[in-house]
């Protein structure tokens, strides 16, 4: 039976790590999905800028462990959005607003993630049914970001993507963020194939954001 909206948005916030994987080829995202999941991962985004995502998606869903959630990242549009929702992705990720996207999403009950630069942004996505707001792009906005975004929104549900590191990710978590998203300071070890590293990084990752809730 799949997994409702309401559990894998509950496994994202229980975890707080979204891994975002960008890779050059699909053996290698597979590779780097694999080592996440090892640190104790709880969902994996695997972007369309990875040739044959939804190849990637599928692969994944089908070894799959019902531990590790699936989502497609970097989704502009509809048609891609229905490709990785039918390749077995359970959650949504995209830039920017796009609300045809949207309303894909929120007619298979599928959760979608929208970036957002602006409080403006913030407000639009939420009125068009986003459970989770991406800030991105999260180096140039900073956590600063989030907690100014939480005094008029407390009600908004922020997940920062950019920037994230070991050293800052208390400062996000802090600032009010319901989880982080991750890339290259968590996969950067995949280009000289040291995936143990990845693993490494993810399990530092899980225990600092642990950590922080618990301050």
């Amino acid at each position: 039976m799949p997994i409702s909206k309401i559990e894998v948005l509950g496994k994202i916030v229980a975890s707080g790590l979204v891994a975002v994987i960008r890779a050059e080829n699909p053996d290698q995202a597979a590779r780097i999905a694999d080592a996440c999941a090892l640190g104790g991962v709880a969902a994996l985004e695997i972007t369309f800028t990875v040739p044959g995502a939804a190849g990637v998606i599928e692969h994944l869903a089908r070894k799959g462990s019902n531990d590790i959630l699936l989502g497609a990242g970097t989704v502009l549009d509809p048609e891609t959005a229905r490709i990785a929702i039918l390749a077995g992705a359970q959650f949504v990720v995209s830039p920017a607003l796009n609300t045809e996207t949207a309303r894909l999403c929120n007619r298979y009950q599928v959760p979608y993630m929208p970036g957002a630069a602006t409080i403006g942004e913030v407000i639009a996505a939420m009125e068009c049914g986003a459970d989770v707001v991406k800030v991105f792009p999260g180096e140039i906005l900073g956590p600063a970001f989030v907690k100014a975004v939480k005094g008029p929104l407390p009600q908004a549900q922020l997940m920062p993507t950019g920037g994230v590191s070991l050293e800052n990710v208390d400062q996000w978590i802090n600032a009010g963020s319901v989880a982080i998203g991750v890339g290259g300071n968590l996969t950067a070890g995949a280009k000289t194939g040291d995936f143990a590293s990845i693993t490494k990084l993810a399990r530092q990752f899980v225990e600092k954001i642990k950590e922080a809730r618990a301050q």
